[in-house]
């Protein structure tokens, strides 16, 4: 009877801790979940959920650290990209585009490079494209830990965060300025 009883509070302590099928994690910190695998998500509400702190040192600034509250108040676009990623070559230009036309909106693009074992090859690709918003260099993926759950092997993949760095959007996929735009945009012209 004892195990019977055992057994019975273990069950209801897992039910009572489940989150259903949810794509975010009912807390204060955002927790990724891609419901049915969709490759784009959107939040709204009290869907966005607060990104956790994320820092590493800059790309083309060896030994400063940047970090996501830099970008307080405004709109934060973290795009994960490496310099070995093809889709990334093509996505990089447009990301740029869309920082030159929308950063005196309130808008900030920030890199996060993950696996380019050497530094030259990653910065060789954002001079090479002439890309000069800041980026994280990250070859082992150790700034992405804070992002729960979060599929570090989606590259490229863009997480797009309101002026509280709650997270919008998530896309595990590459896009075009044209597809990005709108969302920057609507989201620059929330009330902080």
């Amino acid at each position: 009877m004892r195990k019977l009883l055992a057994i019975a509070a273990a069950l209801a302590a897992v039910a009572g801790c489940s989150t259903g099928t949810d794509a975010v994690v009912r807390g204060t910190e955002f927790d990724f979940v891609a419901p049915g695998g969709k490759l784009e998500i959107a939040y709204e509400g009290a869907d966005r959920k607060k990104l956790p702190e994320l820092t590493g040192e800059s790309l083309l600034e060896p030994g400063k650290q940047i970090k996501l509250s830099d970008y307080a108040g405004k709109v934060v676009l973290i795009n994960i990209w490496g310099a070995w990623c093809p889709p990334c070559r093509a996505e990089a230009p447009e990301l740029q585009k869309l920082y030159d036309e929308n950063k005196d909106k309130g808008v900030q693009v920030l890199g996060v490079d993950v696996r380019d074992d050497s530094r030259s090859q990653p910065e060789d690709f954002m001079r090479d494209r002439d890309l000069t918003y800041p980026s994280i260099y990250d070859p082992g993926s150790r700034s992405l830990l804070a992002l729960k759950g979060y599929p570090r092997n989606a590259v490229p993949s863009t997480i797009i965060l309101d002026k509280q760095h709650r997270v919008a959007q998530v896309f595990l996929i590459g896009k075009l300025k044209s597809d990005l735009e709108p969302i920057v945009q609507k989201l620059a012209a929330e009330p902080a």
